[in-house]
């Protein structure tokens, strides 16, 4: 029975054409799902043989080490060059996006704490 491999929601499509290239390249068999046309399902890449899962495994994790590496050195050089997002970037590039984001914030706290209370 095939096992899900790697479920497509949320990847980024470099990566995806990545894992692919890298199951091609170790000739490791999989197939592959489409996204359903009402988003109840992204896709997936799936693998019949239990060995080849093992090994595709294995691969993933070396690939997601060298992709975890590769985004915290650009993030480290956008850093460096003050190119990277903060909070206090974010603050003056758009502030009323960040008070309103804010103020719906304590306003879910506030009613989270008060409800009980509230309907004693």
């Amino acid at each position: 029975m095939a096992k899900l491999f790697l479920n497509l929601r949320n990847v980024p499509v470099d990566e995806a054409d990545d894992v692919r290239q890298l199951l091609r390249a170790n000739a490791i068999d999989f197939y592959e799902t489409p996204p359903s046309p009402w988003g109840i399902s992204a896709g997936g890449l799936w693998i019949d043989d239990a060995d080849q899962l093992v090994r595709a495994k294995t691969l993933m994790a070396g690939y997601q080490a060298k992709r975890r590496e590769h985004a915290r050195s650009e993030r480290a050089t956008a850093e460096r060059e003050g190119h990277a997002e903060t909070f206090a970037g974010l603050l003056r590039d758009r502030p009323l996006y960040v008070v309103g984001i804010l103020a719906a914030m304590l306003f879910i706290v506030a009613v989270t704490l008060a409800l009980p209370w509230l309907l004693l």
